[in-house]
């Protein structure tokens, strides 16, 4: 049954979807090597020993493996173009460790980055990274903080706020549309520039299928969204389609 299952993958959109993912990467290749070579491994060594893992803590998580996650940002950064866009300015909604805002500084952008204080080599290799962050959590139907500023691009990477909370069952109950509505219509006001996009890039659920259902996908397409693999783009302007692909004329540099 498992092996039927991969065999219908290799022959799925999806699959076409990342090979053309991964061409694009090809044509324009990024030395990880190069990003990593400007960080200070010793230290976030030290930051491991320092705070280690928790008994429940998955190691697909290890955030001190640089080399993994300075590679997995540079695909992120790819795919986003911002290896060849002008600079932009970028809020990274739950940014972690900051490594993907510290691997758009290496491109030429700046950023800032909004999660919460509750894991302490979080705390740690932000600091490390000088990756300015705010800590605030991201709750449905409520704003998000006064940053004082909109951003050109505003990215969230492994989306998990939409979370509310586990079941007795063990799945999650999820936000509603209304909660979606709420948060895109906050971000699309308040703080993306006219030009501006947001990038959800979502997990896949527990049993393997995509976030977005039936009902997820029809909502996110009816505001604009340009729905690849597991990533949601949407325009500040709901009439819109995005591209992931930004040119320089459409760079608002006037806010």
């Amino acid at each position: 049954m498992r092996v039927s299952r991969k065999f219908q993958k290799l022959l799925s959109f999806d699959a076409v979807e990342s090979l053309w993912e991964h061409v694009r990467r090809w044509t324009h290749p990024v030395s990880s090597r190069r990003i990593l070579a400007t960080l200070d491994r010793l230290e976030l060594t030290r930051l491991r020993e320092q705070y280690p893992y928790r008994p429940n803590a998955r190691r697909i998580n290890a955030y001190e493996n640089a080399a993994r996650w300075i590679g997995i940002n540079v695909e992120r950064a790819q795919d986003l173009w911002l290896d060849r866009t002008p600079p932009l300015r970028i809020l990274d909604l739950g940014c972690g460790a900051g490594y993907f805002l510290y691997v758009c500084r290496f491109f030429g952008h700046e950023g800032l980055g909004l999660d919460t204080d509750e894991e302490p080599l979080f705390r740690g290799t932000t600091e490390l990274l000088n990756v300015h962050r705010v800590v605030s959590r991201i709750h449905p139907q409520v704003p998000l903080p006064d940053l004082g500023e909109k951003f050109d691009l505003i990215t969230g990477h492994r989306v998990c706020f939409h979370r509310v909370a586990r079941a007795p069952s063990g799945e999650w109950d999820e936000w509603a549309s209304a909660d979606w509505r709420f948060f895109i219509d906050d971000i699309r006001t308040r703080f993306l520039k006219p030009a501006g996009r947001l990038l959800l890039d979502f997990n896949p659920r527990p049993e393997g299928s995509s976030f977005f259902t039936k009902k997820l996908r029809a909502y996110f397409l009816s505001e604009g969204a340009r729905i690849f693999r597991s990533k949601a783009l949407l325009a500040a302007d709901p009439n819109q389609r995005p591209r992931f692909k930004q040119t320089r004329r459409k760079i608002d540099k006037s806010l």
